[in-house]
């Protein structure tokens, strides 16, 4: 698979070190804002942003403007990972949501923590100093070496038979997020999938533990505070291949039970990297805003909990009223769609 480095914006040195750091000796073209005569299918690409003192990344968008133009499948079996830089302590985290978000509607699949972002003052390696023991850019560097070196090398493997663990905190009689994933589910007729209710109150949010002690819990798969994720959540998604979340748009946020899930992941993420978990979600707005849920999907599981985001990662709807769902335009098309999406992961 061929490799491509692209640049919107002429980089910053710090961010030029970033990319040698990233790519070393590998063999990888370089591209700039031309997509005209560039196939950008079937490609590893590292994707290098250099954001402006506002934050903005105007070049980058019109990349990703003009590889809308040539369609949904403009990325179909690629790869990215992403390197930024910027002035400010701000912005790094919200354009990479962006941006991934929107390669992935185009068919690109990315790795667990697919991002290496540098603020101004390079402050946001200080934890990882603690470990490396080096300059603040050092760090940053060793980062995107390390990154580089997982990105070359990792493939995700397919599920002959996999396990599929699906997480939510609706009422199933009301619900048009439910309604749409039983449609989904009745398409993908396959078996080995178990359905977890996060009732309300089941799931303290996270306390903040000290490191140590978190990290103790950890190593034994466990919490200090214990209870359902220990008992039901934890053992669900360790031993799940695909993990699909059911999120139905609360107030343009994730609904609280299953922000606490997310939250209450960091135990057993101490000790275990989700690189090889796939996750999907199935998104349902009353009004408008699905993308906002989307995006704070990726930047929870993908870019900070290292799971596996894969093309189209999810499905996003917009229905109100009590079944509505089946109201919507071409919503049993896509209901198909979405479980031919899913099968890909199978052998």
């Amino acid at each position: 698979m061929d490799s491509i480095l692209l640049i919107p914006r002429k980089p910053s040195d710090m961010l030029k070190n970033m990319i040698n750091s990233t790519i070393e000796n590998k063999k990888v073209s370089i591209t700039s804002n031309n997509t005209t005569l560039i196939n950008f299918q079937n490609k590893k690409i590292i994707l290098a942003i250099e954001l402006d003192e506002f934050g903005f990344y105007t070049e980058t968008i019109n990349f990703i403007k003009k590889l809308y133009e040539q369609g949904f499948d403009a990325l179909k079996n690629s790869s990215a990972i992403i390197l930024i830089h910027g002035s400010s302590d701000l912005y790094t985290k919200s354009c990479a949501q962006n941006i991934i978000f929107h390669m992935n509607q185009l068919g690109c699949s990315f790795i667990g923590h697919p991002l290496i972002e540098a603020i101004g003052n390079l402050r946001n390696f200080l934890t990882m100093q603690k470990v490396i023991k080096s300059s603040l850019e050092d760090v940053c560097l060793h980062c995107c070496k390390e990154l580089g070196k997982r990105f070359f090398e990792f493939e995700i493997q397919k599920f002959k038979q996999p396990k599929i663990s699906v997480l939510h905190s609706s009422n199933p009689k009301t619900s048009n997020t439910i309604s749409y994933w039983n449609m989904i589910k009745k398409e993908l007729n396959y078996n080995n999938i178990e359905e977890i209710h996060i009732e309300n109150g089941a799931i303290r949010d996270c306390h903040g533990c000290p490191f140590t002690m978190c990290l103790h819990y950890g190593k034994q798969n466990s919490c200090f505070y214990g209870g359902f994720i220990v008992d039901e959540v934890y053992p669900a998604i360790l031993d799940s291949d695909i993990i699909i979340w059911l999120c139905p748009n609360y107030n343009d946020a994730l609904s609280a039970n299953l922000t606490a899930v997310v939250n209450r992941l960091t135990a057993i993420y101490r000790t275990t990297k989700f690189y090889n978990k796939i996750f999907y979600a199935v998104i349902v707005s009353g009004n408008s805003g699905s993308d906002t849920i989307a995006k704070q999907l990726i930047s929870a599981l993908n870019m900070n909990k290292s799971f596996y985001l894969p093309p189209y990662f999810c499905t996003m709807a917009t229905a109100n009223d009590h079944k509505a769902i089946f109201e919507v335009p071409n919503i049993y098309t896509n209901s198909k769609k979405f479980a031919q999406i899913i099968h890909q992961q199978f052998d």
